[in-house]
């Protein structure tokens, strides 16, 4: 709800004063300028398939609600299926938000480690208490599921000294805890054959998020970027060392495939 009264506002205000709309405009125009100067030869990612990924794909969430500020089923279902691919995984998250994508992840992995701010670090930031309680609301109290509180700019991830299988980097958006969230997962985080998720690489499948692409490659060691791609049908952009076919990304997608979705409500007790 709280959303829907954002966006109605903001349409409010945009019709007010239509010029409010370059402001938005002219931030991805500035980080596309940006991408263009830096990496004149990586204008967005190559794209493959999930089905080629994840072979057999076929998965089902058990928590899912279509509120505000979640993913796109596809997300979760590629985190959820990447964990089944890897024994006893391990999986590290940033960004807990409700939980959705830790729960879920966690009925296949062996252990879950989320990172978010805590509650008084978000009330701090002056966001409503109700906010900062929902954090977690389906992952609070899962037996293999740790929850770490903190900010990831200042967080000391070698204290961790842990290596992860899966990783998901889903905090904030901005080109700087992209950037700085990136660095620290690749020097301390992981090991040869981890997997790396970025959410909202993406502002859907079909249109890329340049602010976001541009902390993912500044953050990423050069001899990494080879294995950058964005994983179709989902916002997501992945670090694989797998060896698969690609496509080149196209904004307007004419269908290849299509999922085959049944829902069922499940009450929250």
């Amino acid at each position: 709800m709280r959303k829907l009264k954002m966006i109605f506002k903001a349409i409010t205000e945009l019709i007010k004063k239509p010029s409010l709309i370059n402001l938005l405009i002219s931030n991805d125009y500035v980080w596309q300028d940006y991408l263009t100067k830096h990496y004149s030869s990586i204008t967005c990612l190559p794209v493959i398939e999930i089905e080629d990924l994840i072979p057999d794909f076929n998965e089902t969430l058990n928590t899912f609600t279509f509120l505000g500020g979640g993913s796109l089923p596809t997300d979760i279902m590629l985190l959820k299926a990447l964990a089944k691919q890897i024994d006893d995984c391990s999986y590290f998250e940033i960004g807990t938000w409700r939980g959705e994508s830790v729960v879920n992840v966690a009925e296949e992995a062996k252990e879950c480690y989320t990172l978010n701010l805590s509650k008084d670090q978000i009330v701090d930031l002056g966001l409503p208490i109700e906010y900062a309680e929902l954090h977690g609301f389906f992952s609070k109290g899962k037996k293999n599921i740790i929850h770490l509180e903190g900010d990831s700019l200042t967080y000391n991830f070698a204290s961790l000294n842990k290596k992860f299988d899966l990783i998901f980097i889903d905090g904030n958006h901005k080109y700087n805890f992209v950037k700085n969230d990136t660095e620290k997962i690749f020097k301390h985080l992981i090991h040869d054959d981890t997997i790396v998720v970025w959410h909202d690489y993406a502002y859907n499948p079909e249109a890329m998020r340049p602010e976001v692409f541009a902390g993912i490659l500044d953050g990423l060691p050069e001899n990494y970027r080879k294995n950058l791609y964005h994983v179709s049908n989902t916002m997501c952009a992945i670090y694989t060392k797998k060896k698969l076919r690609t496509t080149q990304f196209n904004s307007l997608s004419t269908p290849k495939k299509v999922f085959i979705t049944s829902l069922k409500v499940k009450k929250v007790n």
